[in-house]
C-alpha cells in the first residue's frame, strides 16, 4: 500500500474538530472487521429525529494523537480528527450544529457502525 498523506496536508487547512470515538462490536450491529485508514464513513447528529446523512470523514489518530498510517487497522476506540467534506455545510449547517459534546454516529448507509462525542473544535470556524 501507498503511504498515507494526512488530509491537513492534502487540503493545507487544519481539520474542523477532534472527536472520541468506538466502533460496535459485530454483536451490537457493527462491522465484522475494524476499518482501514481512509475509511470514508458519513456522519449523522444522534440529535436528529429523522437520519440525515453528511459528507464528514474521519481521520484516525493512535494514543499520542498522531495520525495512523494507512496499513494500520484503525483502533476500536479513540480519537479522529474530522473533516466537512463540503464547504459549503461547514457554513450552513455544521457551524451552527458541531460543539464540544456534540454525539453522533459513523454511518455506512443507514447502518451505525461507531458512536462519537466532539471533544475538541479546531479549524471548523476558521476553514473556509
Amino acid at each position: 500500500m501507498t503511504e498515507w498523506i494526512p488530509y491537513e496536508r492534502r487540503v493545507g487547512h487544519p481539520a474542523d474538530f477532534r472527536v472520541r470515538y468506538r466502533f460496535y462490536a459485530q454483536e451490537e450491529g457493527g462491522r465484522r472487521t475494524l476499518p482501514y485508514q481512509g475509511y470514508r464513513a458519513d456522519f449523522a447528529y444522534a440529535a436528529d429525529e429523522r437520519l440525515i446523512l453528511y459528507m464528514i470523514h474521519p481521520e484516525f489518530e493512535d494514543e499520542h494523537g498522531q495520525v495512523i498510517g494507512r496499513e494500520e487497522h484503525v483502533p476500536a476506540c479513540g480519537t479522529a480528527l474530522v473533516w466537512i467534506v463540503i464547504p459549503e455545510r461547514r457554513q450552513d449547517i455544521h457551524r451552527h450544529r458541531i460543539h464540544t459534546g456534540t454525539r453522533g454516529y459513523m454511518m455506512e448507509g443507514p447502518h451505525r457502525t461507531a458512536e462519537v462525542e466532539v471533544i475538541e473544535i479546531l479549524g471548523l470556524f476558521t476553514n473556509s
